[in-house]
């Protein structure tokens, strides 16, 4: 394997990577100079003829000329979300790797939680009943004040959406993994609090968004994405609600699932004596030792990888779900910019 990208993305990358066996032949930086091993660069990295997969771990705008470069090559691709900073592009890389025959995969890693997995299957059998409502958040503070900085704040590197694309897009993705439905609709608002940042004046990515939608099933759903909400970290919120239960997964408390019922309420912690067969695989300590983020990204490499060898992984997040999250971040921008809902 391969990885571009020398960050704390492209670290957790590595650490999973060899946790499921891998070889890591090289690690280019985005930039000259950052490399680490045999390979001056991205390029030469991936036309060495030396790996099957490469991760990309870079920022957002070199992406797509990285994957493509990849696919081309013959190269299997991980890629990080946002997959491009436009739909249009992001669909083009789904269409390369499928006429490629290729591997190609965006960390979507919440799905890879024990008590996501467990819920999914709740909703597919039918507990909540028909599902009327599908709501939640995800927030967090570490862009709260004017001197926090980052290359997403710019649109050049990191697109023309920054919180909404970072974090919504996993939001999105869940609620539609878990539901099953797809969101059909946004009524979306942005927000810049910060209208000037450190090397960034003015800011043109949003802070907040909050979006109003509904889904091809008939239920009507809110999501509100923050990077400026005081206190909280990295808060992942979805409640799924349905005529006759309801199921609420809390990323910061991973190891359990709310159920709700008007004749009363539980919380399910995860355990794999009595967890679901398509929760079981994501459960690989005993109840009680809390999995958590890194669980997850192993979980999600080590099915890429197992993908890679020709094997079937229940859920695995293909560049197909990477355009879909583009799709609706492409929306929820129209949305705003127009006022209107817009389908995606």
């Amino acid at each position: 394997m391969g990885i571009i990208g020398t960050g704390f993305m492209g670290g957790v990358h590595a650490r999973s990577a060899r946790l499921a066996g891998a070889t890591i032949v090289g690690i280019a930086g985005s930039r000259p100079g950052k490399s680490q091993g045999p390979h001056p660069s991205a390029d030469a990295l991936i036309e060495s003829g030396e790996i099957d997969l490469v991760h990309i771990c870079t920022p957002n705008h070199l992406h797509a000329p990285l994957t493509l470069k990849a696919l081309a090559a013959g190269v299997a691709v991980i890629c990080e979300k946002p997959l491009a900073t436009d739909a249009e592009t992001a669909a083009l890389m789904a269409a390369r790797a499928a006429e490629a025959g290729l591997v190609a995969t965006v960390p979507f890693v919440y799905r890879f939680h024990a008590m996501v997995r467990e819920a999914r299957h709740r909703v597919a059998r039918g507990d909540v009943g028909r599902v009327s409502l599908v709501h939640g958040s995800y927030l967090q503070d570490w862009l709260l004040r004017p001197e926090d900085d980052n290359w997403r704040v710019d649109p050049e590197l990191g697109g023309p959406s920054r919180t909404f694309a970072d974090i919504g897009s996993h939001w999105c993705d869940l609620a539609e993994f878990v539901t099953g439905e797809r969101i059909a609709a946004v009524s979306a608002q942005t927000g810049v609090v910060q209208r000037e940042r450190a090397g960034h004046a003015p800011v043109l990515t949003e802070d907040v968004v909050t979006v109003q939608f509904r889904t091809t099933g008939g239920a009507l759903g809110s999501v509100t994405t923050s990077q400026v909400s005081p206190g909280r970290k990295n808060r992942l919120f979805l409640e799924v609600s349905g005529t006759e239960q309801s199921l609420a997964f809390d990323q910061e408390e991973p190891e359990k699932l709310w159920v709700g019922q008007r004749s009363g309420s539980m919380a399910l912690v995860r355990d794999p004596a009595t967890l679901s067969p398509q929760a079981l695989p994501y459960s690989p300590l005993p109840s009680g030792h809390a999995q958590g983020y890194h669980e997850c990204f192993d979980a999600f490499v080590a099915d890429s990888y197992a993908a890679l060898r020709g094997e079937h992984r229940d859920g695995l997040p293909t560049f197909e779900d990477g355009a879909r999250a583009a799709l609706v971040c492409d929306a929820v921008l129209a949305s705003a910019a127009s006022g209107r809902w817009t389908e995606c």
